[in-house]
């Protein structure tokens, strides 16, 4: 029986020309290149096609980006993703607190927030199907068409990404996430 490897960061040297370029640009947006990406670099195009995808606009504010991310990747058991979005939603201004229960799937304190959580959470739990009743309050919120829209595409890229360090279990370079025992809302 063959032992499938751990899939490990590319480090700059090892990168084509294409992904050394990106490598650079990364380090010097963001200070360093986060290994979910060096990984990816295994491929000549994969790094260059998720930063395009992940990287376009939006009609969601980065809070609600997190609020997304958060919950799905709390339903896919991502790890790396959990981690690096807890960061990043610390620094859009989210408490520890709120964090937590974003990632069950609600904001008790928000009520787009809580909306826009509870649908992620669905969207991942379903495969991508939701109840009308979920559609509606979305759209109650004071969301629009053009915001489903842009959460449907930021619920694919989460899910690539969650899939990603699912498969390749790259190594977490950001402070770890708790595990929650459950989720419990």
């Amino acid at each position: 029986m063959t032992t499938v490897k751990k899939i490990n960061p590319v480090t700059r040297e090892e990168a084509s020309s294409k992904n050394q370029e990106i490598f650079d640009n990364l380090k010097k947006k963001i200070g360093f290149v986060p290994n979910i990406y060096a990984a990816m670099a295994h491929s000549e195009n994969a790094l260059a096609n998720y930063l395009t995808f992940s990287g376009g606009k939006t009609s969601l504010s980065k809070k609600e980006k997190e609020v997304i991310d958060l919950a799905i990747s709390e339903v896919n058991g991502c790890r790396y993703c959990l981690s690096a979005h807890t960061a990043i939603a610390k620094m859009n201004g989210f408490t520890d607190e709120q964090i937590i229960e974003l990632r069950n799937g609600a904001a008790s304190w928000n009520d787009k927030y809580d909306v826009l959580a509870r649908i992620s959470k669905s969207i991942a739990t379903n495969s991508g199907k939701v109840s009308d009743e979920l559609k509606e309050a979305f759209f109650a919120a004071g969301y629009n068409q053009e915001n489903f829209v842009d959460l449907v595409i930021a619920a694919g890229i989460i899910n690539i990404t969650n899939i990603f360090h699912n498969l390749t279990d790259v190594a977490i370079d950001f402070p770890v996430a708790q595990q929650l025992p459950t989720t419990t809302v």
